[in-house]
């Protein structure tokens, strides 16, 4: 019987482990000079060892400059996954139907654009595994590796997603946004057609439905945190208005908090 490890138990190390092997390797370049680095091998990403190493090909990942694009491709050369306890928040633009029509289709994009990337440098910071956005939602996960405290950095980001976006302006934000955070397990991995180049890192299960849909639910300047996310995140918010909801495809109803940053006008 083989002594390799199997893909899950590889992924769960990766996703959830500090002390995996996975990381041990790459702790050779913590001591190569330049920040920002890897979360993973800790290779620099910039600074004056940055043009050596681009040499080489390493280089920042596609969707998240805190990863480099050789721990990218590790993930997309391993097929499978595991499941672990995690946090997902997903953000919307609220109304982006009516936007679209009243601003014209390039105004739009370039709302959006901007969108695009005020999130993904909030997320960014968070040390958040992004997604890739899908219209006008976008997505982040928050893995027990490297926020161990998952629930409360998603929590904390959905809110500087929220003062970033201006909705904590008098004048109201530059795009209305409605957020949903949820905590629970997942299948993380990488799935995909075999024999093509479609893998890709995905996030399956209850977990991101639930997510998805109190993103939809939220109302302009809103966090719709469910109870248990908003219990293990451990941020004093006083007491942050109580919500049962209704989503759509489950059974059974979900408490909920309603978080807000003030003033919103409505």
């Amino acid at each position: 019987m083989s002594d390799s490890p199997s893909i899950e138990s590889m992924w769960r190390d990766m996703l959830t482990n500090r002390e995996s092997p996975l990381y041990k390797k790459g702790r050779i370049f913590k001591h190569v000079p330049g920040d920002p680095r890897c979360r993973l091998c800790k290779i620099p990403l910039a600074g004056i060892a940055s043009p050596v190493l681009k040499l080489t090909g390493r280089r920042p990942a596609r969707y998240n400059p805190h990863f480099c694009n050789a721990c990218e491709v590790w993930s997309t050369n391993h097929p499978g996954g595991a499941v672990i306890d995690l946090t997902v928040l997903f953000a919307d633009v609220r109304g982006s139907t009516a936007l679209a029509e009243e601003m014209g289709p390039v105004a739009f994009a370039e709302l959006m654009q901007r969108f695009y990337r005020v999130s993904n440098t909030v997320f960014a910071e968070s040390d958040a595994f992004i997604d890739t956005p899908v219209g006008d939602e976008v997505r982040a996960f928050y893995f027990p590796v490297f926020t161990p405290g998952h629930a409360g950095a998603a929590m904390r980001t959905a809110r500087e997603l929220l003062l970033d976006t201006g909705h904590a302006e008098a004048d109201g934000p530059w795009v209305p946004v409605g957020i949903g955070v949820h905590t629970g397990q997942a299948f993380v991995g990488t799935v995909g057609i075999e024999g093509t180049d479609g893998y890709d890192v995905t996030v399956l299960g209850d977990v991101a439905n639930v997510t998805s849909r109190l993103a939809s639910l939220a109302r302009r300047g809103e966090i719709l945190a469910s109870e248990d996310t908003y219990q293990a995140a451990g941020i004093d918010l006083g007491d942050p208005e109580r919500r049962t909801v209704e989503l759509r495809g489950r059974a059974a109803s979900l408490d909920v908090r309603v978080i807000t940053v003030l003033p919103v006008n409505v």
